[in-house]
């Protein structure tokens, strides 16, 4: 237990000394080249400060180059291990790496709510045309054709057309999950969002005479902050996995989306809520303390969850809906998730970060981490030490139509409210 009593210096001090001298001095030096190892990518946490506002909390230049060095990273990795051992013939038709799986997941989860928004009144069914900000290497679209290039009754897919192509081969379009026909992926750093070109989104038949392709994509290298090179209406649906938090202008951004949505027009979006990660910034904050006698940004600022509908009310938009998932995922140490974070394109690109992190406010962090925040033991045989977590908010909101529910005018009541709701106290 930690003493009230003590000043906050000294509580660190002594955790950090209890922490270093109760392990081996290989547990320290395994943890001290984890750190310096040259595949490990904690450097995108010292990029130096460079252009901006002074109002915006977020540098994009330097967002776009940690997302640039991921996208060629999880290329170079997948070249390597082809070229060492790979069979063509065995090549997956799509890249599957280890450090998408964050952005994956909650693409799917993301996905999963379209099955749960009703036929809009207009008639049509679903979305037939969509943007997606921010797509990144296409987490949205394949969830959106997951569960339909595998679909062995074809007669639950939306044919859309058929058309011959070279060779006499038959191409087929249905749409994809939602009523999604055509995605229109749009995002600002080229390298990430053309990362996985050159992997088949479409499913050859047995026959070799037909292909069906699920959903049409047309990628678009754009600024994610706006303005949109759309006409006024365009979209049926905007669609944004993991994207939102590392925008300068919300207000902004949100007032775009809804000038290209039609009347009716959905947005539903995913993004890092405020209680995402609070045990790597707290750690780092008391290392930090402790050993500069300072504290910096490490962590980006996450929107609050009680401010989402207000952002979205704010800009125009009608009946938000918002929930959350608490997402906690367990780590060997506080060095491998960073690594993760940087392999991710997930690093800090705050303007009023400093130029440099010294070598021991990690390492303290790291020992903070591992004795403030341990991982439950389940007995998996995992190795995992440490828990990071993450709060993912999802929001759903409409623009405006004359066939959306609507209340009533003010002062047009036939009830009071005392005769719904009575409250019972007992005497």
């Amino acid at each position: 237990m930690l003493s009230k009593h003590l000043s906050l210096p000294t509580i660190i001090g002594n955790l950090l000394r209890r922490h270093v001298h109760g392990r081996r001095n290989n547990d320290i030096n395994a943890v001290i080249g984890t750190f310096q190892h040259p595949h490990h990518s904690a450097h995108c946490f010292f990029s130096s400060t460079s252009g901006g506002s002074e109002t915006a909390p977020f540098d994009r230049s330097v967002k776009l180059k940690q997302r640039t060095r991921a996208a060629e990273t999880c290329r170079q990795q997948h070249y390597y291990n082809n070229k060492n051992g790979s069979n063509n013939d065995n090549v997956p038709s799509q890249l599957v790496l280890p450090y998408d799986y964050f952005h994956r997941e909650i693409a799917q989860r993301l996905v999963d709510r379209l099955d749960d928004i009703n036929i809009r009144e207009n008639g049509e069914g679903g979305f037939p045309l969509a943007l997606e900000i921010g797509a990144g290497a296409g987490f949205v679209h394949e969830a959106l054709i997951d569960g339909c290039a595998d679909e062995d009754d074809e007669n639950d897919l939306l044919l859309l057309d058929t058309t011959t192509g070279d060779g006499g081969t038959e191409n087929v379009l249905y749409s994809g999950r939602g009523g999604v026909r055509k995605l229109v992926q749009l995002d600002s750093c080229s390298a990430m969002l053309h990362r996985d070109d050159g992997y088949a989104t479409t499913t050859a038949n047995n026959d070799s005479s037909s292909s069906k392709t699920i959903c049409e994509t047309y990628k678009l290298v754009a600024e994610e902050e706006g303005p949109f090179p759309f006409p006024d209406g365009t979209f049926d649906l905007v669609i944004s996995s993991m994207a939102f938090h590392w925008i300068n202008d919300l207000p902004r951004l949100l007032t775009e989306i809804k000038r290209v949505l039609k009347p009716d027009g959905c947005l539903l979006f995913a993004l890092p809520g405020g209680n995402t990660l609070p045990e790597l910034r707290s750690s780092l904050v008391l290392a930090e303390l402790e050993r500069t006698g300072g504290v910096s940004t490490h962590l980006g600022p996450y929107v609050d969850l009680s401010n989402v509908g207000s952002l979205l009310t704010g800009t125009g938009f009608k009946l938000p809906t918002i929930d959350v998932d608490d997402i906690q995922i367990g780590y060997p140490n506080m060095m491998v998730l960073m690594e993760h974070l940087g392999r991710m394109g997930e690093g800090n690109a705050c303007l009023n970060r400093k130029e440099r992190v010294g070598l021991g406010t990690f390492v303290g962090a790291a020992c903070l981490y591992d004795e403030l925040y341990p991982a439950e033991d389940n007995g998996d045989g995992e190795d995992e030490s440490i828990v990071a977590s993450a709060q993912i908010i999802y929001g759903i909101a409409w623009k405006e139509h004359e066939a959306q529910q609507k209340p009533l005018e003010r002062g047009t009541a036939t009830h009071k409210m005392t005769d719904i709701a009575v409250t019972k106290t007992m005497g």
